[in-house]
């Protein structure tokens, strides 16, 4: 039996997938990159068994998936890779055009909550290609919503200034007091019926591949900088940034996350309480 694994291609997974690209390829475990969102889809439709998907995949069918335990991609606080570049205040966003990265839902559907929950505003969103040439019209975003590799790329670009910078970890840190989990690892309720040892397996090594690779992150900054390009000592503040875990505090942060958007109509309450794969 093969095991399809989705893994996001991002440097924020390095010091797991860095990791598991050094093994000699498990009999059986086909590996799919891409980004966050690609792998949703891929895992709502079947083609992939299991992987890193966006928070909000599970949110969204949950009768489809169980998570992994222990596994995920989240912050404590800023995350350093996940921000609205404004040209105004977040409060003066009512009425305007914000573009919102197509990469991931979870950092969507986190800058509604943000505006319109916590700051009770509401812009115009579209989704569209974040490094899409700039117009000086009417029709320039006001803000634009950025992920992972992009992000950290547009944070340096300076043909593309943004006087304004908020990272959504920290603005969620600071209105709930709990971290937040961008994502996380599912897998999906057919496999596991037939193959729960198989994705036993396969979360036992990631695990100890994010244990290897914590340990290692000098030479997973090496190998991960320049693909930004970031200086290795900014890569490792970014890592220090990110937490791998799915603990307790981590898990009552998804599930507020999650009541939040099914009171809003963009979730399903079936996935309260979290369904837990160890």
């Amino acid at each position: 039996m093969t095991a399809r694994i989705g893994m996001v291609q991002y440097i924020n997974t390095a010091p797991i997938y860095e990791i598991w690209k050094e093994r000699a390829p498990q009999p059986g475990w086909d590996v799919i990159e891409a980004p966050p969102a690609e792998l949703n889809r891929l895992l709502a439709a079947g083609a992939i068994d299991l992987g890193c998907v966006s928070s909000y995949e599970y949110a969204a069918r949950p009768s489809q998936y169980q998570i992994m335990a222990d596994l995920s991609i989240s912050a404590t606080g800023p995350v350093g890779s996940v921000f609205l570049f404004s040209a105004l205040p977040p409060e003066q966003l009512g009425g305007q055009l914000v573009l919102l990265t197509g990469q991931s839902d979870t950092s969507a559907c986190l800058l509604r909550i943000i505006l319109e929950e916590f700051l009770h505003v509401r812009p115009q969103y579209v989704r569209g290609e974040i490094f899409a040439p700039r117009q000086h019209d009417a029709a320039a975003p006001a803000a634009v919503l950025a992920i992972g590799d992009e992000a950290l790329r547009l944070s340096d670009d300076l043909d593309r200034p943004w006087p304004l910078r908020f990272d959504l970890g920290e603005c969620w840190h600071q209105q709930t007091g709990l971290p937040f989990v961008f994502a996380v690892f599912a897998v999906r309720e057919d496999f596991l019926r037939g193959h729960a040892e198989e994705a036993r397996a396969v979360r036992e090594t990631l695990l100890d591949c994010r244990r290897q690779g914590l340990a290692r992150l000098p030479e997973i900054c090496h190998r991960a900088a320049p693909r930004i390009p970031m200086s290795e000592a900014a890569c490792r503040r970014y890592f220090q940034s990110i937490e791998y875990d799915l603990g307790p505090a981590k898990q009552q942060a998804l599930e507020r996350f999650i009541s939040l958007l099914a009171r809003r109509g963009e979730a399903d309450q079936a996935a309260l309480p979290l369904k837990i794969f160890a």
